[in-house]
Parts: structure tokens; C-alpha cells; sequence
């Protein structure tokens, strides 16, 4: 049998220790920074107005929204932040760059969304035992006004919303907020003909069910990357099974795929293959790593190929071989 340091692992390339990001990597980076920054100078000016119309005409749907906008310009913020960090070189004891930051703070965007619909929901069931009178056509411009400038941001982020988590996060906010700013519509058309005063408290409740259905698969996507389960989409044992196909692998050992961040995949594997020569073994990590990214879209795999002797049972020198940590 061969020794530990006989067996050939091609794939430890500097990929492994170093994630390089390409031109069209670095100018989507930049362009999702620009994104956001209009983002956030659109809602900023728009919270101002609300929180001002809120307080005059009373109207608990109106500020609903004001402070879920409010916590869109903190999370937003933070998601700016994490945008610039990402694009920082892999330095140091950082070899996966700073991408994860963009998960946590898509994943604390979730939880505060969740944590504002839930005070929001408290605040319309007071306002259901004490009603308050509302100005409804101030309440009524406000609203229009904030669903068309929503309605633009949503069309601005929509495209690539489900490649980025944290763009994702963003796009999340000003759906939920569009869509609350018609239920306030809604709202202050049934004040203003009718004067049912508690359709602003109904259209608040409206608000905060929207927010937590838009936040709880935020949250529930950013811990399956933190956890690094593999992504919903990849099929662990059809993976295995493209691994195995090649009529030189005997046998699939330590299967890992996970995320590492919003539209990148990582996988690790160790391979028992027959005796090969360099070249042969050279050949063959190309392909299962070219069948991978064709098959799955996973981009970075590290594969551990360890040749077996004739008289090797594959689990074996598998076992035996453990000392080498993907």
C-alpha cells in the first residue's frame, strides 16, 4: 500500500486557499453597491415624509410602514457595508473572502423584519379597542406616492434578486413595502367614504402579515447557508452518483457541498480510484470537476484522489487515509 505521501491530490490548487473573483464578478459587485445606494437615498427621503404625514393624520398604517422603512435604511446600511467588505481581497486567516458577511446581515434583515411586524401587530390590536380618527386624503397621497416609488425600486432590484441573497433581502423590503403601501391606499379610501375608522388598524395587520411572510424565508435561507446544509436545488446522491459514473472511481467518500455565499457552491470529496498514472489522474480531475460545474453549478470542488493498489478494498484505504481534512 501506498504511503500517505505518495497519494496525489491535484485539487489543493490555490483556488482551495484563495477564491479569485472574476471582471464580471467585480463589476456585478460594484453595480449591486450603486444599486443599493439609490435604494437607500430614495427611502430615506420617503421615510421622512411618511413619518411627518403619520404623525399628523394619525394614521397607525401610515407609520407602519414609516418604521418598517426605518429599519429598511439601518438593514440597508448594514447590507452596503457587507456589499464593500465582500469585494476585499482573500488576506490572512479570510481564504473564503468576506463574502459571509452578506449572509448574516440578510439573515439579521429577516429577524428584524419579523421582530417589527410583531410590534406593529400589537399596535393595531390597541388600535382596534381604542379607534383613532384619521386623515384620510393626506394619508391617501402619501400612500400613492410611496407605492410608485416602490414600484420603481422593485423593478430596479427585481433582476437579480435571486442570484444575491442580500439584493435579495433589499427586493424583499420594498415588495413588502409596496404592497403595504396599497393595503394603506385601501385603507384611506375606506376612511375617507365611509369613515370606518378601524380599516387603517385592519390595514395594519395587513402590513405586519406581509412583512413576517416576506421575512421567515429570508431567515430560514440564511440559516441553511449558515449551517451549510447543501442548497434545496443539488441532489446529494445524484452528485455522488456523476462522481461514480467514471469508470475509474470505486468508490465516493466525505461528500460535503455547501454554500459559501449567495450564488456560490463549494464541494469536497475523497475518491478511491484505480492506480493511475499522473497524467491519467490529471485528466480525469478535470473532467469530474468540468462535469460538476456543468451538471450542478458548483464552481469550487476539491477532490481528494487517493489510488488504490490491487489488493485494496476501496473502504479500506479509505478509512485508512482520513489524516487529509478538505
Amino acid at each position: 500500500m501506498k504511503e500517505y505521501s505518495d497519494i496525489y491530490h491535484p485539487a489543493i490548487a490555490p483556488e482551495c486557499k484563495h477564491f479569485h473573483q472574476s471582471d464580471a464578478e467585480v463589476a456585478y459587485a460594484k453595480q449591486k453597491v450603486r444599486r443599493l445606494w439609490i435604494v437607500l437615498g430614495l427611502r430615506s427621503s420617503l421615510l421622512l415624509v411618511e413619518l411627518t404625514i403619520g404623525f399628523w393624520t394619525h394614521s397607525l398604517s401610515l407609520l407602519a410602514v414609516a418604521g418598517h422603512m426605518l429599519s429598511d435604511i439601518f438593514t440597508l446600511g448594514a447590507a452596503l457595508i457587507a456589499a464593500s467588505l465582500a469585494q476585499r481581497p482573500a488576506i490572512g486567516q479570510a481564504t473564503f473572502w468576506y463574502r459571509r458577511l452578506e449572509i448574516l446581515v440578510a439573515l439579521m434583515n429577516g429577524s428584524i423584519l419579523i421582530a417589527i411586524a410583531a410590534l406593529i401587530a400589537w399596535k393595531a390590536i390597541e388600535r382596534f379597542q381604542a379607534p383613532e380618527p384619521v386623515l384620510a386624503l393626506p394619508t391617501l397621497i402619501v400612500a400613492a406616492l410611496g407605492l410608485a416609488i416602490n414600484s420603481l425600486l422593485v423593478s430596479l432590484l427585481h433582476e437579480d434578486s435571486d442570484r444575491d441573497l442580500n439584493l435579495r433581502g433589499a427586493f424583499l423590503h420594498v415588495v413588502a413595502d409596496a404592497a403595504s403601501f396599497f393595503g394603506v391606499i385601501l385603507a384611506a379610501i375606506v376612511v375617507y367614504w365611509f369613515n370606518w375608522f378601524l380599516a387603517d388598524a385592519v390595514a395594519s395587520l395587513f402590513v405586519a402579515c406581509l412583512i413576517c411572510l416576506s421575512a421567515l424565508p429570508l431567515v430560514w435561507d440564511s440559516l441553511r447557508i449558515l449551517m451549510e446544509y447543501t442548497p434545496p436545488n443539488i441532489d446529494v446522491s445524484a452528485v455522488e452518483a456523476v462522481l461514480s459514473a467514471n469508470a475509474c472511481v470505486r468508490q465516493v467518500d466525505k461528500l460535503h457541498i455547501w454554500t459559501i455565499t449567495s450564488g456560490q457552491v463549494a464541494l469536497c470529496a475523497h475518491l478511491a480510484v484505480e492506480s493511475l498514472n499522473a497524467q491519467e489522474r490529471d485528466s480525469l480531475l478535470l473532467q469530474l470537476q468540468a462535469q460538476l460545474e456543468q451538471a450542478f453549478g458548483i464552481g469550487e470542488s476539491t477532490l481528494q484522489i487517493v489510488a488504490l493498489n490491487e489488493s485494496d478494498s476501496p473502504s479500506e484505504t479509505l478509512r485508512e487515509r482520513t489524516s487529509y481534512l478538505c
